[in-house]
């Protein structure tokens, strides 16, 4: 039974260097920092969730496939725009949320810009928190300052390659 167990509580990370975690903080301090400045300047309400959920990508795990450029803003696009279009299609229906959700992971998936926190774009929509209309902005301005600085801050030391190279020019 212990060992059925196990399998949820064992650590899958590798141990990591306090630079790098110091590196990460840092970086989703100042990039959250930055998306909030521009909120302000442009009156668009860019600090949400998501967002939070992306800089962990962007800023601890800048080698994984879910947290490249296009992964990052070609999910938002695409669950942005299929939540803009349930929305429109069917404004009040209760499970229209659940249907962008899942129609949102399979468009990722089938154009493999898979960015988890992107699957939350249809929420935002239905939950009331934002008007249609400027959700679309929101999340296409807010994933490509984020994916802007990201590129920034990953040159500063202790050096991560990102966005990473391609490793085979086939696929």
């Amino acid at each position: 039974m212990f060992q059925r167990l196990r399998r949820f509580i064992v650590r899958h990370e590798p141990k990591g260097q306090f630079a790098h975690h110091l590196k990460s903080g840092t970086g989703a301090i100042v990039g959250m920092g930055l998306v909030g400045g521009l909120a302000s300047a442009t009156e668009l309400p860019l600090l949400i969730a998501p967002f939070g959920a992306t800089a962990v990508l962007l800023f601890g795990q800048p080698g994984s496939p879910l947290a490249q450029p296009i992964n990052v803003v070609g999910g938002y696009v695409v669950a942005g725009a299929i939540a803009v279009a349930v929305h429109t299609v069917a404004p009040g229906l209760p499970l229209a949320a659940a249907l962008g959700v899942g129609l949102s992971i399979f468009a990722m998936l089938a154009l493999r810009v898979t960015h988890p926190p992107a699957g939350a774009v249809p929420i935002i929509a239905f939950a009331g928190g934002m008007p249609p209309a400027i959700l679309f902005p929101v999340i296409t301005l807010g994933s490509l300052s984020l994916v802007a600085y990201a590129a920034l801050h990953h040159r500063l030391p202790p050096v991560h390659e990102y966005p990473r190279r391609l490793q085979d020019e086939t696929t």
